[in-house]
């Protein structure tokens, strides 16, 4: 059980980095652990995320300036901050989150071209100044995730569909902002099986909230 003050957890990465997959290992593991937590994706987790989640994650069929698109995933975050992570921290619970503030500064900073300091302030203001504790980034080099998203056999999303110099920028974003944030983002190769990949996940974490007199088992 968490008492006091939450903790924190996001996971990032490019798309097909096998992102979402560790997320559900995390959370399983920690319901094997009976640790309260709260499970979300960005954009999403409130009716109002949800829907604009779909209007950005469309097949296509929906022209969006870059800047728009900022505006459409801060105000997804800021609903979903006010209204699930807020109070899940309150609470006392770990909080999960597939995605959060780094996305936007990787996707519409690095692969829009969006002014950095700009997203970064309106990223902090959307988010009422929440930073996480800890950040997870798969990293996997843009022609596997490539790779992957070509051998993927169902109709990808407007993003997902975004040629391979907008994930190269991308990824290129993820590592400037690990390499400048070492104390929170933790590197982790995602180019391997993902039963090795779910492993060095799990150890950064147990580490991680060992150090927060949160005594988990592997």
């Amino acid at each position: 059980m968490v008492m006091g003050k939450g903790i924190f957890i996001t996971l990032e990465g490019i798309d097909f980095s096998g992102k979402s997959t560790q997320a559900r290992y995390l959370v399983n593991f920690l319901k094997r652990n009976n640790v309260q937590h709260l499970f979300l994706r960005e954009p999403g987790g409130t009716v109002l995320s949800e829907r604009i989640r779909r209007i950005l994650l469309s097949k296509g069929e929906i022209d969006i300036c870059a800047k728009s698109e900022l505006w459409l995933y801060l105000a997804a975050r800021s609903q979903i901050v006010e209204e699930k992570i807020a109070p899940a921290l309150k609470q006392g619970k770990i909080v999960v989150c597939d995605r959060f503030y780094d996305s936007t500064t990787a996707y519409q900073s690095y692969g829009r071209g969006l002014d950095l300091d700009f997203v970064l302030k309106a990223n902090l203001f959307a988010a009422d100044n929440l930073k996480p504790d800890l950040t997870l980034l798969f990293d996997l080099p843009e022609k596997k995730a490539f790779e992957r998203k070509q051998r993927l056999n169902r109709t990808k999303d407007r993003l997902e569909n975004e040629k391979l110099a907008f994930f190269r920028k991308i990824r290129k974003g993820y590592l400037h902002l690990a390499e400048n944030n070492k104390r929170r983002i933790k590197v982790i190769n995602a180019d391997g099986p993902k039963e090795k990949v779910r492993d060095e996940m799990l150890e950064i974490t147990v580490s991680f909230l060992k150090r927060h007199r949160i005594r988990i088992r592997m």
